[in-house]
């Protein structure tokens, strides 16, 4: 028991050096610097650093050394452009290294799901955990039983001589008072229990990587195979289901088509913009619908699966469905034509493209037999792909080009620029209005308050990259600087200004001073006045 106690120690030892040494670096980075931004990228490399030092099987398993590539390439994204969809991405690839050593295969992205998120229940006590199971193990060696009170008589003799002797040598020697100033803060501050805070924030998830516990009891992926007993489903039933859904989806893409596509003019008192507003997300909702009802009624090695009448009626709604998923693309477009272009929107599209391929994939399903697992994985897949390049893609700056090149002041047929929104986009918008301010045929109110607005972004990102600096508002900012040198500014009024770069509150010109004629003086003459 004792030997069994001195391995347990020994690895603990192993695991917590390089776990303290992230976060001393952390604290150095965070609390100390003061740096934010893109040095979370050498934070997570860092842990990545930490994960590998800490945990041979890591080191050991290939499947491991592939979620390390994908942690290696958001902290490069968190390098370029921190994003809270890189940080999270990371967190993802970075447990799946961790727990993929402890899996015979990686299964589907169903049980991993799960495992993720128990993963993160149990992070906030994981050292608790192993602290109470080191003491019990360490107590079972002397006594046979686990002795809270004997734990605490052990270490109270050690820890308290200890901070005596470092103590009387802070007294003693100045370097090691300013030492103890700088890293251990003895004062009880309220800085102290922010950076404390800051410490267990850091120490607790990279432990939790490096003694990660696999859950066994996980919710089975169902399968989706074979006949499903359910009141009313039959082969007839389906059959007459599929016939009346393609009919009712082909008479909604017919007025697409009519309409949307641009085969017949809209009807009298509707806009293009009302019809394309109201129909883009319900029509992706009757597309998930639809593709529910394919899952849960033609499920591989049904009988409602083998006919071959149920299988091309499928395969026909599938392609209508499809079709009503490019119809609600193109609605979105449609509204962005009518008005502007934002982040949400762009999301909105990537979503409606990743719900087509969703349909495509259940269609290929059908065909082929696949497992609901692979349907599941290749979904996951695929989503993972898309989000790892929005990562590197600042979405912000695609909405501020497009509102700028199709803005209605550059004769372009969208609404009038909305500035509050560029200014909302922040450094995003910068190149943008940069290109807009040096066009000609602006007129001299709108171009006076582009510029108000590019100054304004231009001063926060120089400010943003002192505390938090990016790989991308780095360059950003150079060009930047590139393009402002060759643009001719013009004066600017003083006062403050708006989100829209106009002035809150105009300066009033000074009152003039009224000049007031001198009263006549008395002329001298040689009589005296009375």
């Amino acid at each position: 028991m004792r030997s069994s106690a001195f391995r347990l120690t020994a690895r603990f030892r192993w695991k917590l050096a390089p776990a303290l040494l992230v976060v001393a670096l952390g604290d150095w980075l965070f609390y100390q610097r003061h740096l934010y931004g893109g040095y979370l990228g050498l934070f997570t490399l860092a842990v990545a650093g930490a994960l590998i030092a800490g945990r041979p099987a890591v080191r050991r398993d290939r499947r491991a050394w592939l979620a390390l590539a994908a942690v290696g390439l958001f902290s490069l994204a968190l390098a370029y452009d921190a994003s809270l969809l890189a940080w999270a991405l990371f967190w993802v690839a970075i447990v799946m290294a961790a727990l993929l050593p402890a899996t015979a295969r990686f299964d589907d992205g169903w049980r991993w799901f799960q495992r993720l998120v128990l993963h993160g229940v149990r992070a906030p006590f994981a050292p608790l955990i192993d602290m109470r199971r080191l003491l019990k193990v360490r107590a079972a060696g002397r006594s046979g039983r686990f002795s809270l009170h004997a734990a605490l008589a052990m270490f109270a003799l050690p820890v308290a001589g200890s901070a005596i002797i470092i103590a009387l040598f802070a007294a003693a020697n100045p370097l090691v008072e300013r030492l103890l100033d700088t890293v251990l803060v003895p004062d009880l501050s309220p800085l102290l229990v922010v950076r404390a805070l800051l410490w267990a924030m850091m120490f607790v998830p990279v432990w939790s990587l490096m003694r990660p516990r696999l859950t066994r009891w996980l919710l089975p992926t169902f399968d989706g195979r074979g006949d499903l007993t359910l009141p009313g489903v039959s082969v007839a039933s389906i059959t007459l289901s599929l016939i009346l859904f393609n009919l009712l989806f082909a008479a909604q893409n017919m007025m697409d088509a009519v309409w949307l596509w641009g085969w017949a003019p809209m009807p009298a008192g509707m806009t293009m913009a009302d019809y394309a507003h109201r129909g883009a997300y319900p029509l992706i909702a009757t597309a998930l619908l639809a593709a529910l009802f394919v899952l849960v009624t033609l499920r591989p090695g049904s009988d409602t699966a083998r006919d071959p009448a149920i299988r091309r009626l499928v395969m026909a709604w599938i392609a209508q469905n499809i079709i009503l998923v490019a119809s609600s693309m193109l609605r979105t477009i449609d509204y962005i034509d009518a008005y502007s272009l934002t982040r949400l929107r762009i999301a909105a599209l990537l979503w409606m493209a990743l719900v087509a391929f969703g349909l495509a994939a259940i269609c290929w399903r059908l065909l082929r037999g696949r497992s609901a697992g692979w349907l599941i994985n290749v979904n996951l897949a695929v989503t993972g792909l898309v989000l790892s390049a929005v990562c590197f893609i600042d979405l912000g700056e695609v909405a501020a080009r497009w509102n700028v090149r199709h803005a209605r002041e550059v004769g372009g047929r969208g609404v009038a620029l909305d500035l509050c929104h560029m200014r909302h986009l922040g450094d995003s918008a910068l190149l943008p209005l940069l290109s807009l301010e040096q066009r000609a045929d602006l007129r001299p109110a709108f171009r006076e308050r582009v510029q108000a607005t590019r100054i304004w972004l231009m001063e926060r990102l120089e400010a943003d990259q002192i505390s938090g600096p990016t790989l991308l508002g780095q360059r950003r900012l150079t060009q930047a600087h590139i393009l402002a040198a060759r643009t001719k500014p013009i004066a600017l009024p003083s006062g403050d200004r708006g989100c829209a770069g106009t002035l809150l509150s105009p300066p009033e010109p000074a009152p003039a001073l009224q000049q007031t004629a001198p009263k006549p003086t008395p002329a001298l003459t040689g009589a005296t006045p009375k």
